[in-house]
């Protein structure tokens, strides 16, 4: 049996929202790179998509894979196998594959590792292939793409995995692996122009700073809205509650004393709003 997740059905705007964010993120790289292909997600007509509740009580990852699921499925162009299979070794899980998917027009069976990330762009960092890192530097896309190629990838291979893919007629010499890679990328405050090779430049959405740059002059009579993780994913837009630089200021402090790094939404115009980290290290 599959490990397909019930949805609840009841609309939410929230929902509507983190779908269009979702896919309106670019894939961090088009094609294949470091030997991985990236799987093209087919074009949504989001006219009579309506969402489904997304429980709030998990973290934004597990949020995502739902909206995920959700955008593959109406879309009619795949027919989706298992989803967070989790795979067992002696009662202990050793690994959970994403998806399998079964393209309905030429019956193609894909695997797909979903994942989206925040990273910063560390320029100081000496290779390039480490410069982009997690906020709160707890993570990096050189450990996430080892994570993939070494395990999340060899996991269908494992006898266990094939005892399971079998279970729902799958043939695995028939799967081909692929990733659903999307991220947004925030350059240094000092140096927004930067190179982000070998990954796509249209991922750049803001920028990240330190605390003693947020003091400047610049961002002193702005105002501003700390978005809620499940925002990270929205295009910024002015309906929200603005926050005087004071008032957000405190809250930043909060979030650094944690070591954690907000994201931020800062008012520009009536029509323009930026967005940023402000790291605490």
């Amino acid at each position: 049996m599959s490990n397909i997740l019930p949805l609840i059905v009841t609309l939410s705007h929230m929902e509507l929202e983190q779908a269009k964010g979702f896919l309106n993120t670019p894939s961090l790289w088009e094609g294949t790179l470091f030997e991985m292909a990236q799987f093209d997600f087919p074009e949504i007509d989001f006219t009579h998509f309506t969402p489904t509740a997304i429980p709030k009580n998990i973290r934004l990852g597990h949020q995502i894979e739902h909206l995920f699921y959700q955008l593959l499925a109406f879309s009619k162009a795949y027919k989706i196998i298992l989803f967070n299979q989790p795979i067992k070794r002696d009662k202990i899980t050793i690994g959970e594959i994403d998806y399998i998917v079964q393209n309905t027009e030429n019956e193609s069976i894909t695997h797909v590792e979903l994942t989206y990330k925040f990273y910063i762009i560390d320029p100081t960092i000496p290779e390039t292939i480490h410069q982009f890192i997690g906020p709160n530097r707890r993570d990096s896309f050189y450990e996430k793409l080892e994570k993939i190629k070494n395990k999340q990838f060899k996991l269908i291979h494992t006898s266990e995995a094939i005892n399971e893919l079998k279970g729902n007629g799958i043939n695995i010499k028939k799967i081909v692996s692929k990733v659903c890679f999307k991220a947004q990328l925030f350059t240094p405050y000092h140096q927004k122009e930067i190179n982000c090779a070998p990954f796509d430049v249209k991922c750049i959405v803001g920028y990240w700073l330190r605390l003693n740059d947020f003091y400047r002059s610049e961002f002193c009579t702005k105002e501003f809205y700390l978005p809620t993780k499940p925002e990270w994913i929205l295009a910024p837009h002015t309906q929200v509650a603005w926050q005087s630089f004071t008032t957000i200021l405190l809250a930043i402090l909060e979030r650094h004393a944690q070591k954690n790094a907000p994201m931020v939404w800062m008012k520009k115009s009536t029509t323009s709003v930026e967005k940023f980290f402000v790291v605490w290290w």
